[in-house]
């Protein structure tokens, strides 16, 4: 499932693309084509991200998607007037003077309106992402259950967009137990997660993938907004151009190999509907 820094850059694509023009909205796949129809022709005024949710403002409509395990949503350029046929179960595509999208595969796809987007806000925690959230809000909701931290990263309404490899990576980086209790997860500890998802989460959305090496934190860090950053991606429509980093991670996927900080082997679990990697040996703070 995307994590949260996917569905920012998902949303500043959509901008970048849209924003100001009229859509032509259409269901290829016809699920969605009584929605599609109040769309289209309508101009995009905004694309937002809360979380793993993405809200798209189309005239006085606005999109809820959620992309799920295999949901998808590809923005691509104009090649002169022409759009290639949809492949494939296309739910809604969005079609401007510059670009396409083409969306497969979501959980949700809806209209919603003002009252059901803030319902649906307001049952998340603080997003890493977003300006002047409140961690406090994610505290007091963790610190009241006797569920692992483990469990309760992955939970949108303690804190919205952590997805599996933000969990194992972060926990390990702070050498926290994520088989703590969050009854039992100290103040201090939590403020530590959140400082680090607040500098890692932003990274991922810049560069396109998730960096938590801390080689590739201080390099990803110095660059960040710099000229080498900004040729990153495509200024018309966000696309990557490639990985900036090696795809490397201190524990994710990394079962049986030796922690980096203390060489004992990693271990995975099952916990939360995914797998769980971290040292059992060096990860001891709650």
């Amino acid at each position: 499932m995307p994590e949260g820094h996917t569905i920012h850059a998902l949303a500043r694509r959509l901008e970048r693309a849209f924003r100001g023009h009229e859509v032509a909205a259409s269901s290829p796949q016809g699920r969605f084509s009584a929605d599609a129809e109040r769309l289209d022709g309508r101009v995009l005024e905004r694309a937002s991200a809360w979380g793993k949710h993405l809200f798209v403002e189309v005239g006085d409509a606005t999109l809820h998607v959620h992309l799920g395990l295999i949901g998808s949503f590809h923005v691509k350029p104009r090649a002169a007037e022409a759009v290639p046929p949809p492949v494939g179960a296309v739910r809604l595509r969005l079609v401007g003077p510059t670009h396409w999208a083409d969306l497969r595969g979501p959980m949700i796809c809806t209209l919603v309106d003002a009252s059901r987007r803030r319902e649906i806000i307001a049952g998340l925690g603080p997003d890493p992402l977003r300006r002047a959230q409140r961690p406090e809000a994610g505290w007091a909701r963790l610190h009241r259950s006797r569920r692992t931290l483990a469990e309760l990263l992955m939970d949108q309404s303690v804190v919205a967009g952590v997805g599996n490899v933000y969990r194992c990576e972060v926990l390990h980086r702070l050498a926290v137990d994520p088989l703590t209790r969050g009854v039992d997860v100290s103040v201090e500890v939590w403020g530590e997660i959140w400082q680090d998802l607040v500098l890692l989460m932003p990274l991922g959305v810049t560069f396109a993938q998730i960096i938590t090496m801390p080689d590739q934190v201080a390099d990803a860090t110095r660059t960040r907004g710099s000229a080498k950053a900004r040729t990153i991606t495509r200024a018309s429509t966000g696309e990557r151009l490639g990985n900036t980093f090696e795809r490397r991670f201190l524990v994710y996927k990394r079962t049986g190999q030796p922690c980096p900080r203390c060489s004992n082997p990693l271990q995975q679990r099952e916990i939360a509907g995914r797998r769980l990697y971290w040292c059992p040996a060096c990860q001891l703070r709650h």
